[in-house]
């Protein structure tokens, strides 16, 4: 992988990642246009999901603040809770990660069929989530936390968008636009890190292959997907308060219809 391979990879996840339009998608579609797929660009994958974290934690760092704060008075308080919520969150993708790891990656390795419809599919929820309008919930329950992390198990099919899938889920369930976005970017970390810690350990132990790619070419993808991640994060929150999906709609059925032509054309 060239440096500038990395540089757009990079720029590509950072930004996919917290917009709605699916980052392990458009990483496959990218992926295959260079010619680098499957377990050659695993360490590759790895930092630039790391980098993403990291940028979600420069962006939220005072909600973050906030959290370790009240959770450490011991107390059952806003935001005890609120770690509850994630946590609760996380059991659904917990459950996918330790019981059909193997049946999801082999769905990644199927191909961009795959992507196309799941862009599409992408483009229906958010649609759907724009025209809907529930009545408006000020917190985000323990039980709607459940449900968005169920949506966010279903969006490890690759051009599935998480982050749209989750936030459209809340947008469906009636919770507050203003805290959608915040919560949908923080329930994530944990999962993003610990699937790296363990790829990471495969590595070490030699039952995965780290690709021979260049050290340069990490450390651009991870700037690129770092500085590209910070200011997509922002943005999507913005654009979450403002309802604003529509737009990432149409893009992704037009990115899903063309992937579906590119995979025919590819037989």
């Amino acid at each position: 992988m060239e440096w500038f391979e990395a540089l757009i990879l990079g720029l590509i996840q950072g930004l996919t990642e917290y917009l709605p339009v699916s980052s392990s998608g458009h990483l496959a579609i990218g992926s295959a246009l260079f010619g680098v797929e499957g377990e050659e660009n695993l360490a590759f994958t790895i930092v630039v999901h790391v980098a993403t974290v990291f940028s979600t934690l420069v962006v939220l760092w005072k909600e973050i603040d906030w959290i370790f704060k009240g959770l450490f008075k011991w107390q059952m308080n806003g935001e005890t809770r609120y770690v509850v919520n994630i946590l609760v969150s996380m059991i659904p993708i917990g459950i996918v990660g330790v019981f059909f790891k193997d049946e999801v990656e082999a769905i990644f390795g199927s191909g961009l069929l795959v992507v196309g419809c799941c862009l599409l599919l992408t483009a229906l929820l958010l649609s759907f989530s724009y025209y809907y309008k529930p009545k408006q919930k000020e917190d985000i329950s323990m039980k709607d936390a459940f449900v968005i992390g169920l949506a966010q198990a279903c969006a490890v099919l690759p051009g599935l968008s998480r982050s749209g899938s989750t936030i459209a889920t809340g947008l469906l369930l009636g919770d507050s636009k203003a805290k959608l976005a915040q919560f949908s970017f923080l329930m994530v970390i944990p999962p993003i890190l610990g699937e790296a810690l363990l790829d990471g350990m495969k590595m070490l132990k030699g039952e995965a292959v780290a690709g021979d790619i260049p050290a340069l070419s990490l450390m651009v993808g991870f700037l690129a997907a770092f500085v590209s991640g910070c200011l997509a994060c922002k943005w999507m929150i913005n654009i979450v308060k403002k309802g604003k999906l529509i737009y990432f709609a149409v893009y992704c059925a037009i990115a899903g219809a063309a992937t579906l032509v590119l995979s025919l054309i590819n037989g």
